[in-house]
């Protein structure tokens, strides 16, 4: 599953977000992101791919940038 997929389902699974929705120009705030459920994401694609985040990484603010992020990091551990 890409990135996008990952932040797609985790949406719409922990705040039933409508997968349409999950574009890469959206805010992640107005769809519920929070810090705490940043985290729990950034979990989730830590469980998925098998790989350490950095604790000082900035926080994406669209669903693009947290794509973009996620994808970066995954490719720098392969």
């Amino acid at each position: 599953m890409d990135s996008l997929g990952l932040i797609r389902d985790f949406l719409q699974e922990r705040l039933g977000v409508a997968p349409e929705s999950v574009v890469p120009d959206a805010a992640l705030e107005p769809l519920g992101v929070d810090s705490l459920m940043m985290l729990e994401l950034m979990f989730e694609f830590e469980d998925r791919f098998g790989i350490t985040l950095s604790k000082d990484l900035k926080s994406p603010k669209t669903v693009g940038e947290m794509a973009t992020l996620m994808d970066r990091l995954h490719s720098e551990q392969n």
